[in-house]
């Protein structure tokens, strides 16, 4: 799991240890919250091992995937749900901000998953999951990197699908909404507030509930699905 101290992330990783799994996941900073995670996971009775590497360190994300499997064998599941944005307006988007957004939304998809990867195909079975957003299939008034970043997820998830079948590996992505996030909140304060006309649940989405989506396409249960983008954003008008 990347990005698993906060919102999403931490919800998946809470869902899934109830679910059965040992749970490690990847942080950038806060170290408290990496430690209340780790406690959620264990309560459900099972192991958990928290990293603090970046998701665009290379040499790091390889040093994790041999940890991992040194203590706990191959990992089956991978999720892809790190992710930043900033709110930007493309005319005035800096170098800098353009460069941070697809170096951690995009970059970090190679980083994080080929080393994992190469222990699924090795064990001829496994699941990828990447949390995109429908922001990368609508046009939202959102920023246009963070949107760029997450499209270039959803051709990332349905080219590797292709190849990731012949070893057993199934690719897929949740297309997310607007949840109740840190992640949110950077948004423009306008799309807040659209967010309950067009939206038919009338509210942002918890992050429990993406994760419960996320615990079923990453298990055996979801034997068929391959290559696909699932929407789970409300009910939102298109």
């Amino acid at each position: 799991m990347s990005g698993g101290t906060r919102g999403i992330g931490a919800a998946i990783c809470e869902v899934f240890a109830r679910e059965g799994a040992d749970v490690a996941f990847n942080y950038n900073s806060r170290d408290d919250l990496a430690e209340e995670v780790k406690k959620k996971i264990e309560a459900h009775g099972r192991r958990a091992l928290g990293f603090k590497v970046s998701v665009t360190d290379r040499y790091g994300m390889k040093h994790i995937a041999r940890e991992i499997k040194d203590a706990w064998g191959p990992i089956q599941v991978l999720v892809n749900n790190a992710a930043v944005n900033k709110p930007d307006n493309f005319a005035t988007t800096t170098d800098k901000s353009w460069d941070w957004v697809v170096d951690t939304n995009v970059n970090s998809l190679f980083a994080v998953t080929k080393p994992f990867y190469k222990q699924m195909i090795r064990a001829r079975e496994g699941h990828i999951l990447n949390i995109t957003s429908v922001g990368a299939i609508r046009s939202l008034p959102t920023s246009v990197h963070y949107a760029t970043s997450k499209a270039a997820m959803i051709g990332f998830t349905k080219c590797l699908s292709r190849e990731a079948a012949n070893f057993g590996v199934t690719v897929n992505a949740i297309a997310a909404g607007i949840y109740d996030t840190d992640l949110a909140h950077t948004l423009p304060e306008r799309l807040i507030q659209m967010h309950e006309f067009w939206v038919s649940k009338g509210r942002m989405g918890k992050p429990g509930e993406l994760a419960e989506v996320a615990a079923f396409m990453t298990s055996d249960r979801n034997a068929f699905m391959n290559g696909e983008i699932v929407i789970v954003d409300g009910g939102a008008v298109t």
